[in-house]
């Protein structure tokens, strides 16, 4: 057949976090950066849907406001925003289908072909590929312990005055772990208004803090709106649901909610409504302190196996929330190589870090991920992995 594709789907690409190889039930698999799926209040979510369908089921099963229920978005606002420093309203939010479409969305939104796109390099692999169909430049900047370093940044703003975004995650950062700090948090708000460049916070693991107390949201020091911020319910609840949002000011927020009725017109009533019924109901604070300890403890067996089966010449972050850590691997060795490797004769799996970042090169990088993985197959897993790494050092 020779289909003559458009020059958009040529930029598509298979995701690293997506590789077959992990669907294999013998292997141990560190790469899936998903929650926990035992942790999912299923019966409570059944009640919840059981009530939905009883009182409403006609009116949850039809076509609903493109924004999202009234209800739904003023539970986020006084909730899950108001946790994050940000006072809003429900008018400030819209719906989307997890915050990976509240990705999508933001360039289509701001880029034009050509244009820059800036981020954390590296940075989610997810995004990346979202942002490639509309042929951006990308511009990635270098990072430290406390995040995306503002010197850097400021530096590539006066460099490529064609920069239309700004795109960060800045707790427990995709692949890294590593978390902004407030100084960086402020300083950022204040270049995305002198800059006037739409800062994008994406911030899916925020509330899974597992040391500390959780960061005010950099959007809680926007004075003029330049930054668009994106929550979901994915790793705090079901990502099955497919309910995330976008929380903008006025004049962009009118742009998602055009962008989300051009693609799929709404989110699901029913879903909407599950999550409305399930939060009156229930008490999500519990449930997500609930899966912290979980998460926690994973996170704290894997760190443990890292220094006590790994080579000692490996470095690596220490979240304090989040599902990563990220491991700087020495520069001979090629983790995608080495991913087939453990894969044949250790069973066990990764993603090759090489990825996330915006520019060639960085193949000694893996990421691990400690959510989906009870403790049991962590210590086993880790233990095989360290066996193969000592074969390389």
């Amino acid at each position: 057949m020779q289909i003559r594709f458009s020059e958009r789907a040529k930029c598509f690409r298979p995701s690293e976090i997506r590789n077959k190889l992990f669907d294999d039930p013998e292997i141990i698999t560190f790469a899936a950066g998903k929650p926990e799926e035992t942790l999912f209040p299923v019966k409570d979510v059944m009640e919840a849907a059981k009530h939905v369908l009883k009182l409403e089921g006609e009116k949850a099963l039809q076509y609903s406001d493109t924004q999202g229920l009234r209800e739904i978005r003023q539970m986020i606002a006084s909730q899950r925003m108001k946790q994050a420093g940000v006072n809003v309203t429900e008018d400030d939010i819209t719906l989307t289908s997890g915050s990976q479409q509240g990705i999508e969305f933001s360039a289509k939104i701001f880029v034009n072909e050509g244009d820059a796109i800036i981020c954390e390099n590296p940075s989610y692999v997810g995004a990346i590929n979202a942002f490639k169909t509309y042929r951006p430049k990308y511009i990635g900047i270098p990072m430290d312990e406390d995040g995306m370093i503002m010197e850097e940044l400021e530096k590539a703003l006066i460099a490529n005055p064609n920069a239309r975004m700004i795109y960060t995650i800045p707790d427990f950062q995709n692949p890294t772990g590593r978390t902004m700090s407030i100084d960086r948090r402020k300083k950022l708000a204040e270049i995305g208004s002198k800059y006037q460049i739409p800062v994008i916070e994406d911030s899916p693991y925020a509330e899974l803090i597992y040391e500390g107390v959780r960061a005010p949201a950099v959007k809680s020091f926007d004075k003029d709106g330049w930054v668009v911020m994106l929550g979901t319910f994915s790793k705090i609840f079901c990502p099955g649901l497919r309910v995330g949002w976008v929380c903008a000011s006025e004049e962009m927020l009118q742009k998602y909610i055009l962008a989300k009725q051009s693609s799929d017109l709404q989110c699901g009533s029913l879903d909407e409504k599950i999550i409305i019924a399930y939060m009156q109901k229930y008490n999500l604070n519990e449930h997500v302190e609930e899966i912290r300890k979980v998460y926690r403890e994973r996170r704290d067996l894997m760190l443990e196996c890292i220094r006590t089966y790994f080579p000692k010449e490996i470095k690596y972050t220490i979240p304090s929330g989040g599902f990563f850590i990220w491991l700087e691997l020495k520069k001979e060795i090629n983790a995608k190589e080495l991913l087939l490797e453990a894969v044949k004769n250790a069973k066990v799996a990764f993603v090759p870090g090489g990825a996330f970042f915006t520019d060639s090169g960085h193949s000694n990088y893996i990421r691990l991920s400690f959510s989906f993985v009870d403790k049991e197959k962590i210590e086993m897993g880790m233990k095989r992995l360290g066996s193969l790494l000592y074969s390389h050092y």
